[in-house]
C-alpha cells in the first residue's frame, strides 16, 4: 500500500467511526445498511483488504469470504468492488486475481480473498485455507439470503481458528419493517455495531 495514499481520502466520512471502532477491535459484527449510493459496498470493498495488509503485517495471516445468494451476481458486484478497493489503496501490483477459482490473493503472503454463492449454506463447510484462518465474512445484500439461521450455519462452518473475526452484512433496507434483515438490524446486540447511510 502506498504511503502516500490516506485512508481517509478513500473513504466517506460519514463511516470514519465504523473504520476506527474496526481498528480498536471494538466489535465483531458490523451491519451497514442504507439507500444506493451510500457507499456502504465500496468501504467494506476497502476495509478487507486494507486489513488483510496490516494483519500481514502484523504477522497475522488473515483470509476473507465474500458472499452473495445467487453466485452468478458476485462478478458484476462484490469482485468488482474488492478490485475497486485495492485499486484505491494504491496496491495493485501487490495483489493477482483470477475467475476461476473467483478469488483475490495477495502476493507477499498468500492470503486469500474468496467469492461464494450460497445456494445451499452447507456447502460452506468445504470452504477451506491451506493458510492461515478466515477473519473476515462479507455477506452483500443481506436480505436475498433466506434468513438470520442461514447467515448463522454459515459463520459457524466458516469462522473458527482464529482468535478475532470481522462480519460485514450489507442491503438495501427493504420497503416491509417486517423483512427478516430489517428486524435483525434493530434487535439491540452489544457485539454489533450498526451503521445506516444513505446517498448524501
Amino acid at each position: 500500500m502506498s504511503e502516500a495514499i490516506q485512508l481517509t481520502d478513500i473513504i466517506a466520512p460519514a463511516f470514519y467511526p465504523v473504520h476506527w471502532d474496526i481498528l480498536d477491535g471494538k466489535h465483531t459484527y458490523y451491519d451497514l445498511y442504507g439507500g444506493r449510493g451510500s457507499t456502504k459496498s465500496s468501504f467494506i470493498g476497502t476495509e478487507i483488504p486494507f486489513g488483510m495488509m496490516v494483519d500481514a503485517k502484523n504477522g497475522v495471516h488473515s483470509n476473507a469470504v465474500v458472499f452473495r445468494k445467487v453466485g452468478n451476481t458476485l462478478r458484476e458486484s462484490v469482485f468488482e468492488q474488492i478490485a475497486w478497493g485495492i485499486a484505491a489503496l494504491g496496491a495493485i501490483d501487490m495483489w493477482t486475481s483470477s475467475l476461476s477459482p473467483m478469488q483475490f490473493v495477495y502476493k507477499p503472503t498468500g492470503q486469500k480473498i474468496i467469492f461464494r454463492g450460497l445456494d445451499k449454506a452447507k456447502k460452506t463447510k468445504s470452504i477451506k485455507t491451506s493458510r492461515g484462518y478466515f477473519k473476515y465474512l462479507w455477506f452483500e445484500e443481506l436480505d436475498e439470503f433466506a434468513g438470520i439461521e442461514e447467515i448463522r450455519t454459515v459463520q459457524q462452518s466458516v469462522l473458527r481458528g482464529g482468535s478475532k473475526f470481522i462480519v460485514f452484512k450489507s442491503f438495501n433496507p427493504p420497503i416491509s419493517r417486517s423483512n427478516w434483515a430489517n428486524v435483525h438490524v434493530n434487535e439491540p446486540r452489544e457485539d454489533s455495531f450498526r451503521h445506516k447511510s444513505d446517498y448524501l
